[in-house]
């Protein structure tokens, strides 16, 4: 006898995707905290930061002048005019206002690029390490991530390890400069070869540039402003890091078509756009001159030397990050197991960082230490990790 299968379940596709390991441990430094520990928390990927009051005024004014209603799906366009200038002069992207597209955060933007372009059975390459969120949004699309180790692809060259990855299925290519968790920043050249392989094999490259304001040695890089590479790259932005906007959930994608239709449906039947007074903010915080963001990025600059310094004099070997707001030492002298050597630093010296394992398996035997954080709680970490190894 068969037993008739019950209606009420989840739909095939999310039977692999999980939740972020990195949201589950803040789950738990929160209810540390408020257990009355003192936790030293650096394993967020905020900025230390409040968003600025110019920015938040301009959100009240919107308020105030009734911007409450319902707004073009792809984003108001004086919004989409900003943007254009915008990643023109700071990305060599040259686009028109059909082009971009306004999300609810970078992470829509993500997801809708995966959405729009990958097909049940393909597969996508992604550089790993990478944000852990990224396989699960592949699999979500019934798609598979083929992890490209990130260390052996600068080694060996980009495009033979991409190459070396690559199966007739594959049909996309995640790229994201600068690196969460490593902080890595690709080179122009590194660029370059990534572009030439995804012309050769006919790929869509999925840049993430989430980080694109926070790079310390060397230049950013828009891939998609490279020769050939417009038509078959979609990028997504985000207001989050650069103008510590992550709870106004505040992102863009820029692509050509077909891709933008495709995610314009996305966008409409899910979220239907930004909240309408979210990008009268947006559009204000595109006024922030570049030499405000260029001291906030020496900032992060004095912070990341500061951990890292840190680090290297306890026996954590660790590289300075060319860009974002991470470090990520070899943590295999606490313990092999990234994950128990998570739960160690946070039990012993009261330290929480994220296991490099969630970062995929290229991240085992590494720690995740986010240093957007105030000097201060560098100062408490470093000095809790001297007492930790003593």
């Amino acid at each position: 006898m068969t037993t008739k299968q019950s209606g009420l379940r989840l739909a095939k596709r999310l039977d692999e995707v999980g939740f972020s390991d990195i949201v589950q441990i803040r789950n738990k430094v929160m209810e540390l905290r408020a257990e009355g520990m003192d936790v030293h928390a650096l394993h967020g990927g905020e900025p230390f930061f409040e968003t600025p009051p110019d920015i938040k005024y301009a959100a009240i004014q919107a308020l105030v002048d009734n911007q409450t209603h319902y707004a073009p799906s792809s984003g108001v366009l004086p919004l989409r005019k900003a943007l254009v200038e915008k990643l023109a002069a700071k990305n060599s992207i040259h686009i028109t206002t059909d082009e971009v597209i306004a999300t609810v955060g970078g992470s829509q933007a993500l997801y809708g690029a995966f959405q729009c372009v990958l097909d049940p059975g393909d597969d996508a390459l992604v550089f790993s390490p990478y944000w852990t969120p990224i396989a699960d949004l592949i699999t979500g699309a019934q798609a598979r991530p083929l992890r490209v180790p990130s260390s052996t692809a600068r080694r060996n060259g980009i495009r033979n390890t991409l190459e070396q990855f690559s199966t007739p299925q594959t049909r996309a290519i995640y790229y994201n400069t600068p690196q969460n968790p490593s902080g890595l920043v690709f080179t122009r050249a590194e660029a370059e070869e990534v572009a030439a392989f995804a012309i050769e094999r006919d790929l869509v490259v999925i840049a993430d540039e989430a980080y694109e304001d926070l790079v310390y040695d060397g230049e950013h890089v828009s891939i998609a402003s490279l020769h050939g590479m417009a038509e078959r790259t979609i990028t997504c932005f985000t207001f989050s890091k650069t103008y510590a906007m992550t709870g106004w959930r505040a992102g863009y994608a820029v692509a050509q078509e077909p891709f933008m239709t495709a995610l314009r449906k996305i966008v409409l039947y899910s979220t239907n756009g930004v909240t309408t007074f979210v990008q009268q903010a947006m559009i204000h915080a595109l006024k922030t001159p570049e030499a405000q963001i260029a001291a906030l990025r020496e900032e992060y600059r004095k912070r990341r030397d500061l951990l890292v310094a840190g680090l290297n004099e306890v026996g954590l070997e660790c590289a300075l990050p060319a860009g974002a707001f991470y470090a990520f030492p070899d943590a295999e002298k606490i313990h092999k197991n990234s994950r128990t050597a998570a739960q160690i630093l946070l039990e012993k010296a009261h330290i929480a960082t994220i296991p490099g394992s969630v970062f995929g398996a290229q991240g085992e035997g590494h720690l995740r230490f986010g240093y957007a954080i105030t000097i201060r709680e560098i100062e408490d970490c470093v000095e809790a990790l001297r007492k930790f190894f003593a």
